[in-house]
């Protein structure tokens, strides 16, 4: 597991820590998401997405859908990626953020990550 880069964003009190991972497995994935569930027990969110040659998924873990793992994903793509895990961390701030301005949170975090690289 390689980690590369991390960025914060904090929008209406709500942080989301992204975190950009060099990856080779789909094993090697299980076993950050699995870390990064113990390190962050308070956390209400882990959203993700992935690409590994032809293999990629991506998760909103109960944001609305579409809202989380989708423009995390387009960042991945955007950027013409490949070998990477990008994961984004919400600790809730109490103020419901709307799908809009979730949806570019998501994207802001993930997108950071690659112009700080």
């Amino acid at each position: 597991m390689k980690k590369i880069n991390e960025s914060l964003i904090i929008e209406k009190k709500s942080k989301f820590i992204g975190i950009l991972y060099e990856v080779n497995s789909e094993e090697e994935i299980k076993d950050i998401l699995n870390y990064l569930k113990n390190e962050h027990k308070k956390a209400r969110h882990i959203c993700y997405a992935y690409k590994i040659g032809p293999l990629a998924k991506k998760s909103d873990d109960k944001e609305p859908s579409g809202t989380a793992g989708n423009p995390i994903y387009n960042t991945i793509m955007m950027n013409n990626l490949d070998n990477v895990l990008i994961v984004v961390i919400r600790y809730f701030g109490g103020t419901l953020l709307g799908t809009g301005l979730l949806t570019r949170s998501y994207s802001k975090a993930a997108s950071s990550l690659i112009s700080n690289k």
